[in-house]
């Protein structure tokens, strides 16, 4: 359609009402009731010169529609009822200051120069849909501190260059939806500060950095669905710390109502929401989050970039992302979540370093990492967890390395960490894998430690498990396989322990020292004689037949605190037999007679655990004694003046059994080889008589 050409006088001499509205002019002033503002409407025009309306007060409502301006509208510090622009073309809008009663639209409009809103006041709502702004490079949409009473909706805009609305105030909603937003190395929208009454809705594609730092939202912040992407050539910050490849800024974001990144939500680059404030749930939920790889990625501690970055956070809500895809680390130290954080069937890629970085942070209820692959280690120290740690059935490789020591980082570190009830890196779907092993140095765990169904380390001079001081009331080990690497139960505590001989069969050493249980899952029954012994072949197997003596002295404990004296008997046996073969090692000649020594006291005394023993022995003396003696006949009298009767049993009785005399033993000369025989009946008496009393005397106390 051909379009009149209007002269800009002309309509300000018709909204001045200097103008006849009869003719065909194509614009008309309709009759409305007197509490309406009227409306003026210019239709398939091309405004000439400046359509100057700065500083005048319009009472009118003004529509244009399919107009062409050659001149950007001067709209500033104007008063009007409204102002509409509907599929127009303008070479910018210069509209500061500007006072409007009602809406202002510019719906399905191409503005190729800047549109100024700043400090405006909007006592309607800014209805933007369908409109094209391109500037690019530069600002195409200016509105620092604008203020709209209604909503600001900028439902399928496209922009070309930065959209800067610093410090607005909406009333409303903010609604970005399939809009797409270019300004590949700046700011796309440039939100920093401002203030939504209601949702803040982006489901838009930019390209570019989204910067809503300091923004409140008063609902529900939500891109579900937007589609992120930067150019290389931008840095938001020159802070050395900041994360350089970022295409969401939500530092100091205060949102009231949910966080949601889900359903599609797609970031090439790092999603920042240092120090923020969410009060409902942060959703990721299928997000696709891809870090993009800054130049020094080959030394950076954090691999592949920080994919999420929520250092500081407070969140009211959960954690929820289920389906979540990660390239990168995703980040979040001194956080604190109230509720729960539930990652499942998530991948998180950031091989040779830490895929989930989370000390020192807070979790309310439980924190899942479940059925999920890991590419690179969790680093959860100081953590703590009001509920459950579960990462059943996950898979965690490719751990990274330590940043100033050359040897690699375990796949799971919760050192220091407290949770409140279990620590899960059991069975799920799938095996729980942990190649780099599993961390949980100086761990409070309030209930249950759980192995079971797990696979630990995988290199040989590594650690598969490091549990040295943690404490747990129920510690599980029943693994897949055994351990490959080292492992570590120094000082460590539990009320019960649940284990195979799988674990006991580590590849490594496994340091045992003052590590405490009180019982056994299954107790060994006082019948069970080779569950005993089998548990004392894991025990060498464990210290690599290497001599350590608490592991044996804890084990006996246990089993005396349970009624089990005669199994605990035989592990300090057991642990007295590897001390003197550790003493025989030690010693280059004298090492064959310590072990006669060793094998003498066994054998006889049971290392004086076995008082029954020596009370057999001390019968058999008595015997074998007093069948010498009678086959060597009657002994002579030392005083020929005494006439004892010969008895051989009575004579040998009073040899063997010190303290008690029955007036034999020192009234008889023993010639040649007797007198061997009796000193060493005398000796024999002796040793084993203390210890027959020894044993009387513990069975006494008992």
């Amino acid at each position: 359609m051909a379009r009149g050409k209007v002269a800009a006088a002309d309509v300000l001499r018709g909204l001045l009402g200097e103008n006849d509205n009869s003719g065909g002019g194509g614009w008309r002033l309709p009759r409305r009731k007197p509490s309406t503002p009227p409306v003026i409407r210019v239709v398939d025009r091309v405004v000439t010169d400046v359509l100057d309306l700065r500083a005048v007060e319009v009472p009118y409502v003004l529509e244009f529609e399919r107009c062409q301006f050659e001149a950007a509208p001067d709209l500033r510090q104007a008063n009007l009822a409204g102002i509409s622009f509907t599929d127009c073309d303008l070479p910018g809008l210069e509209a500061r200051n500007l006072s409007s009663g009602n809406d202002v639209s510019l719906l399905d409009c191409r503005v190729s120069g800047l549109t100024d809103f700043t400090d405006a006041e909007i006592a309607g709502s800014v209805l933007l849909r369908d409109t094209r702004f391109s500037v690019p490079g530069g600002l195409c949409l200016h509105g620092d501190r604008l203020t709209v009473a209604g909503a600001l909706l900028g439902f399928g805009i496209v922009t070309e260059g930065e959209v800067r609305l610093a410090g607005a105030r909406i009333g409303g909603n903010v609604n970005l939806g399939s809009a797409v937003l270019e300004n590949a190395d700046g700011f796309t929208l440039n939100g920093n500060g401002m203030q939504v009454g209601g949702n803040f809705l982006g489901a838009f594609t930019s390209h570019g950095v989204v910067f809503l730092a300091n923004a409140r939202i008063s609902s529900t912040l939500s891109l579900s669905g937007a589609t992120l992407s930067r150019g290389p050539d931008f840095t938001a910050s020159s802070d050395p710390h900041a994360d350089p490849s970022a295409t969401l800024f939500l530092d100091r974001v205060d949102v009231s109502g949910d966080l949601q990144l889900d359903r599609g939500f797609t970031s090439q680059g790092t999603i920042r929401a240092v120090n923020a404030k969410i009060g409902g749930t942060f959703t990721l939920a299928e997000a696709v989050l891809d870090a993009v790889s800054p130049p020094s990625a080959g030394t950076d501690p954090t691999g592949s970039g920080r994919a999420l970055h929520v250092d500081g956070a407070e969140i009211g809500g959960d954690v929820v992302g289920r389906g979540v895809r990660i390239k990168g680390q995703l980040r979040m130290v001194d956080t604190h979540v109230r509720g729960s954080i539930t990652i499942e069937r998530a991948t998180v890629d950031n091989p040779a370093a830490d895929a989930v970085l989370a000390n020192r942070s807070q979790i309310g209820s439980n924190f899942v990492v479940r059925e999920s692959d890991v590419a690179g280690g969790l680093e959860l120290r100081g953590i703590t967890v009001g509920a459950n740690l579960d990462l059943r059935g996950s898979r965690l490789i490719k751990p990274g390395k330590y940043r100033h020591q050359p040897r690699e980082k375990p796949s799971l570190d919760i050192g220091g960490a407290t949770i409140g009830r279990d620590l899960i890196c059991a069975r799920g779907d799938k095996e729980f894998v942990a190649h780099g092993g599993v961390r949980c140095r100086r761990a409070m765990i309030g209930r249950m430690a759980n192995f079971n169904g797990a696979v630990l380390g995988y290199k040989l001079d590594s650690h598969a498990l490091n549990a040295m001081g943690m404490q747990v009331q129920e510690l599980m080990l029943n693994v897949v396989s055994p351990p490959k690497g080292l492992v570590t139960l120094r000082q460590a505590r539990c009320t019960s322990l649940d284990d195979n001989e799988n674990f006991w069969n580590a590849t490594g050493f496994i340091d045992l020292d003052d590590f405490r249980y009180d019982s056994l899952a299954y107790p060994i029954d006082l019948r069970d004689d080779d569950q005993v012994q089998q548990r004392l072949r894991w025990l060498r197997q464990a210290m690599r037949r290497s001599y350590h003596p608490r592991p044996y002295d804890q084990f006996a404990e246990m089993l005396t605190a349970a009624g089990n004296e005669e199994h605990a008997s035989t592990v300090l046996i057991e642990k007295q037999r590897l001390r003197y073969r550790a003493v025989a090692e030690g010693m280059r000649f004298f090492g064959p007679l310590v072990l006669v020594w060793s094998f003498l006291q066994r054998s006889m005394v049971g290392y004086g655990y076995r008082p029954a023993r020596a009370l057999g022995w001390l019968i058999a003396a008595w015997f074998l004694g007093s069948i010498w003696f009678q086959v060597q006949g009657r002994l002579t009298e030392i005083n020929e003046d005494d006439h004892l009767p010969w008895n051989a049993w009575i004579y040998t009785i009073d040899l063997v059994v010190p303290i008690v005399d029955f007036g034999n033993k020192n009234r008889w000369q023993t010639p040649g080889a007797s007198q061997w025989i009796a000193s060493g009946l005398i000796v024999t008496g002796w040793i084993l008589a203390t210890t027959v009393a020894a044993g009387l005397t513990r069975m006494l106390k008992r």
